[in-house]
């Protein structure tokens, strides 16, 4: 998620699905992929959420597997926390 998250920050975030909103950073499971990633929620589609990058040129999103279901998203992003020079809200979020 550079350049709005970098390797290493440390996020505090609302775990459930309910509160989630378009542009809002999402912590979710990735279909055929191990482990939970954090992208921008784009739009609510009929499948589910349609997700992406900051940066087009790294990682997976919506573009590649498609809309996320719903029950796939675990938590939405409230704030970096760590480390503190970069400390607060990440950009639109």
């Amino acid at each position: 998620m550079e350049p709005t998250l970098r390797d290493g920050d440390l996020l505090l975030v609302r775990v459930g699905r309910e509160s989630v909103l378009p542009g809002s950073l999402v912590v979710l499971a990735l279909p055929g992929r191990h482990g939970l990633a954090v992208k921008r929620a784009v739009r609510l589609e009929p499948e589910g959420w349609w997700v992406e990058r900051d940066n087009p040129r790294e990682g997976v999103d919506s573009w590649v597997v498609g809309a996320i279901p719903p029950t796939d998203v675990v938590a939405q992003v409230v704030q970096r926390v760590w480390p503190l020079r970069r400390i607060g809200r990440p950009p639109a979020l």
